[in-house]
């Protein structure tokens, strides 16, 4: 079975970065025979500093995500901060998915599982994979009907990330769909003077080592320039890069 992929900015900063983007899975689809699906956040609500860039905000990023959708045929995939988001979401994309940070907010969860869409679950950075099987249970309790995790590292001190692969088949024990976050899981958080660091350098390594221990998804953010990104800059991958590191995770 083929594995799963993610892929997007990290947060919307206009149309134009959209379509760029949209237009490269779709140009991998077609020569990979994947089914990439597109993500991008319309609301970075945790952003280190209250002066960085956080989006264009629900009402217009899922107009501009909805465009991507009709336009390109892509499947949509967006995060929730707040409960009340996930209604108006659910209307536009195929994944709900919840933040490391908060995925253990119980109203968060089941508002998301109502809406019927498939939910993907970040394991938090203070948490195990085993941890893991209660977030599950709020959202299967509260009606869904797909779960994914999604493993992106772990904190063990100030500014910096580090990853136990072995919570991969621990998460694989919990449902059958774990995707590898590529992008944060090398973050450096708050490490660049009001902003998150990240070493993008090593973003092949981890999805190949994710691999290993039975990851079926992964999960990568990017963007043409990523220097020049509004949010997440250090860790994003190099979009003319994407397309051969799927070709060695098939």
């Amino acid at each position: 079975m083929q594995p799963l992929f993610i892929a997007g900015p990290c947060v919307i900063e206009n149309m134009e970065l959209l379509e760029t983007v949209a237009e490269k899975l779709v140009s991998i689809n077609k020569r990979l025979s994947t089914e990439i699906i597109f993500k991008a956040s319309f609301d970075k609500a945790n952003r280190t500093s209250i002066r960085s860039f956080r989006g264009p905000g629900l009402e217009k990023g899922l107009t501009m995500l909805n465009d991507i959708k009709t336009k390109y045929g892509l499947r949509i995939l967006t995060d929730i901060h707040e409960s009340w988001q996930a209604q108006p979401v659910g209307e536009v994309v195929d994944v709900i998915q919840i933040p490391a940070f908060l995925c253990r907010q119980t109203d968060l969860l089941t508002s998301a599982a109502k809406t019927g869409k498939i939910i993907n679950i970040k394991k938090a950075q203070f948490l195990s994979g085993k941890d893991m099987r209660y977030p599950v249970e709020k959202a299967l309790d509260s009606g869904a009907t797909e779960v994914w995790l999604t493993e992106r590292g772990n904190s063990f001190g100030y500014n910096n990330l580090v990853v136990d692969f072995r919570n991969i088949p621990d998460m694989k024990e919990i449902v059958p769909t774990v995707v590898m976050d590529c992008t944060h899981s090398v973050q450096r958080p708050g490490a660049a003077n009001g902003t998150t660091g990240g070493d993008r350098q090593f973003i092949p390594a981890m999805a190949k080592a994710a691999k290993a221990f039975g990851a079926n998804g992964y999960f990568f953010e990017v963007h043409p320039n990523p220097d020049k990104g509004l949010s997440d800059g250090p860790n994003m991958l190099q979009l003319d890069k994407l397309e051969n590191l799927i070709t060695e995770l098939l």
